[in-house]
C-alpha cells in the first residue's frame, strides 16, 4: 500500500467535477480529506492522504494533474525556519502524525514532511515561530 499526503488545489472551472469518487472508482483508491476549502464557482484547496496501489496511485495523480489540479506533497506547503528554531521541542507534543519528533539521544527536532497533515498546530505551539504554512490563500477568493 502507498499512501502520501497532498494538497490538491482546484481551478474553479472543475469544483462542481466528482473528483474524489473517480479517484475511488477509476483508480481503486482511498483518501481521507483532512481539510477542504472549495466554493461553487470559485477556486478550491483540498488537503487530503490518498492510498492504494502505487501504480494506481500515479494514474489517479496523472488524472488530476490532467484536469488542470495542481498537486503537491503536503511537505511542499509547510516550512520550518531552521535559523530561527531553537529545538525546543514543543511541536512534538502537538504534532498528531509524528511528522514532527525528536531525534535521540541527538536531542534535535525532525520535521518528516511525509507525515505531515497540515493541521497547523505545530504553527500556534512554536514559541520561537519557526513553522510556517505556505498555503496560497488568495486561491480561494
Amino acid at each position: 500500500m502507498y499512501s502520501k499526503m497532498l494538497s490538491l488545489r482546484f481551478p474553479k472551472k472543475i469544483v462542481n467535477e466528482p473528483i474524489a469518487v473517480n479517484l475511488v472508482k477509476k483508480f481503486d483508491l482511498s483518501f481521507n480529506i483532512l481539510k477542504a476549502t472549495i466554493y461553487p464557482r470559485k477556486e478550491g484547496l483540498m488537503v487530503l492522504q490518498l492510498s492504494g496501489h502505487k501504480k494506481n496511485f500515479q494514474k489517479g495523480v496523472r488524472y488530476l494533474k490532467g484536469l488542470g489540479i495542481k498537486v503537491e506533497n503536503i511537505g511542499q506547503d509547510i516550512k520550518r525556519d531552521e535559523e530561527i528554531c531553537f529545538q525546543c521541542g514543543a511541536c512534538t507534543a502537538v504534532c498528531p502524525t509524528g511528522a514532527l519528533y525528536i531525534k535521540r539521544p541527538e536531542m534535535e527536532v525532525i520535521f518528516d514532511t511525509d507525515k505531515c497533515s497540515a493541521c497547523e498546530l505545530c504553527v500556534s505551539a512554536c514559541p520561537a515561530r519557526a513553522m510556517e504554512v505556505k498555503f496560497d490563500k488568495s486561491l480561494l477568493y
